[in-house]
């Protein structure tokens, strides 16, 4: 199923400038694949699935709202930032990651598609300064991990349906890894999202800040 189309029969609302634009991801990244390898060569073929609508599955727990900034760890090439930045054009992505290559596709594919709400920084998400209201990641290491690394860089007034926090994309069975992790963490499952089987076991997981 192409990116627009797919993403359409779950979030109807959007624009047809939205809709253009996710239409025009698979291309882009099929591209900048080719230069530098950013997703896996098996997945690229799913990108719309794997990838994009994954990422969007933190839009079915939070709708982030104007003048919100939201910090993206780990982006790689800018998932699930981007995204996210496509479905909220009034909130402010920085999306970060220790991989300087990777931030040159994020940075390219912003461009292209016009996106003035992304920024993106070759950077440890530690060494980040200012605050935002939530951390978005996509399984990039245990959540014990995880927390120290943006603990204490959190705005303090929240002003959204959660309290500002983060927004963490993994799958499979994380018992142990919240309890591993000593925090207070809330499950949403995707499946009661996405009717696609590869979302069975994916989860946004949500960590107050």
């Amino acid at each position: 199923m192409r990116s627009d189309t797919l993403i359409q029969k779950y979030f109807p609302e959007l624009s047809e400038q939205q809709l253009q634009q996710y239409g025009q991801l698979p291309a882009l990244y099929q591209h900048w694949n080719d230069q530098i390898n950013v997703v896996s060569r098996k997945d690229i073929e799913l990108l719309p699935e794997r990838h994009v609508l994954h990422s969007l599955g933190i839009a079915k727990v939070m709708r982030f709202l104007p003048g919100e900034r939201v910090m993206d760890v780990g982006t790689g090439g800018g998932f699930p930032g981007i995204p996210l930045a496509i479905m909220f054009p009034e909130t402010q992505f920085h999306l970060v990651d220790s991989i300087g290559k990777k931030i040159k596709v994020v940075q390219e594919v912003a461009k292209a598609l016009g996106l003035n709400n992304v920024t993106a920084t070759h950077e440890r998400a530690e060494n980040i300064p200012g605050k935002f209201d939530f951390v978005v990641s996509r399984a990039v290491t245990q959540l014990k991990d995880f927390y120290p690394w943006v603990r204490g860089k959190f705005n303090k007034d929240s002003k959204n349906t959660l309290s500002n926090g983060i927004l963490y994309l993994k799958g499979g069975d994380l018992t142990q890894e919240i309890k591993d992790s000593n925090l207070v963490a809330k499950q949403y499952y995707l499946k009661d999202y996405f009717t696609e089987e590869f979302f069975e076991t994916k989860q946004v997981i949500y960590v107050k800040g």
